[in-house]
């Protein structure tokens, strides 16, 4: 039998772990084959990602520093205040013509409160409870998982007007009123996506949609929607390394500027250039790009 076979573990014949150590050489390796091989692949990796955090260290500071310099070639114009002396009382106002009425207030603000009761009492629980059955990974952000009030009333505005919705169905329509966002090192991302993604559905919640966006220019990561079924509460759910999630931070007011539908044409290309050059420096971990996207994206979909 093979010096390493189970039968020669514990015997002075066989197995090495027993020998006395030569006269002035190493001491005897108290691993099996595959437990040194872990390790070692684990050493390495942690050697790679410390490489990487350290360029992505330079890369950042460069990021924050052309972010200040577009602020000062575009610096944010004075917002006119919102003249609201002839508003319903308790009506709301927003920028431009964004506008509630006092009725249609109120029932978002309920719904906002039925939101957060949610939030508090199911989901936030539910998604600590499955971070704790991996400490590899954490959630990041979790304080700001509630999109302000201020930002959901201009998506109700936009759905009413647009759709014709009662506030009701504009505010479920609206994906991201509550938002995660779990973290991982790049060496274990793809398989702690997979098994997060496992462990969501095993929990009860179901998975909307899924988007993978890592070989995007202008973004890196995936963004996912699910429903908690007792309360059909709607939440997306981010997959970031550390550095996709530092870069999404940092160009995050691009992406808030384009959306917005204010910028010329040539500021709109400086924009998306910001967001090109500080995407194209986060790394994409090894087998990330092939998580599929749910419903999956036809072939000669763009």
């Amino acid at each position: 039998m093979p010096p390493d076979g189970h039968a020669d573990r514990g015997d002075n014949h066989g197995g090495h772990r027993d020998r006395p150590p030569c006269s002035g050489g190493p001491p005897p390796e108290d691993r099996d084959r595959e437990e040194y091989y872990v390790a070692l692949r684990r050493t390495v990796s942690t050697e790679q990602e410390q490489a990487t955090y350290e360029k992505w260290e330079k890369t950042s500071e460069e990021a924050r520093w052309m972010w200040s310099e577009y602020q000062r070639r575009w610096p944010p114009s004075e917002r006119p205040k919102v003249d609201k002396a002839k508003d319903e009382p308790g009506s709301w106002r927003g920028e431009g013509d964004s506008y509630l009425s006092r009725a249609a207030n109120e029932r978002v603000e309920a719904e906002c409160d039925r939101i957060a009761d949610h939030e508090r009492k199911t989901i936030t629980p539910v998604m600590l409870e499955i971070e704790r059955q991996d400490p590899g990974r954490r959630l990041v952000g979790l304080q700001h998982c509630r999109k302000g009030r201020d930002r959901i009333k201009e998506k109700v505005y936009d759905r009413i007007e647009e759709k014709n919705r009662t506030p009701e169905e504009a505010v479920a329509q609206i994906s991201d009123t509550l938002r995660y966002t779990f973290q991982y090192q790049e060496s274990s991302y793809t398989q702690g996506v997979r098994a997060e993604m496992a462990r969501m559905k095993e929990r009860g919640l179901k998975m909307i949609t899924c988007k993978n966006y890592w070989e995007e220019e202008e973004y890196k990561g995936i963004n996912s929607q699910w429903i908690e079924p007792d309360t059909g509460q709607r939440f997306e759910l981010q997959f970031h390394t550390r550095i996709s999630f530092e870069a999404k931070q940092i160009t995050h007011k691009a992406y808030e500027r384009l959306r917005s539908g204010q910028s010329d044409e040539f500021e709109k290309m400086v924009l998306k250039a910001f967001q090109r050059k500080v995407s194209a420096e986060v790394q994409i971990p090894v087998g990330a790009a092939d998580i599929p996207d749910y419903p999956e994206r036809r072939a000669d979909a763009r």
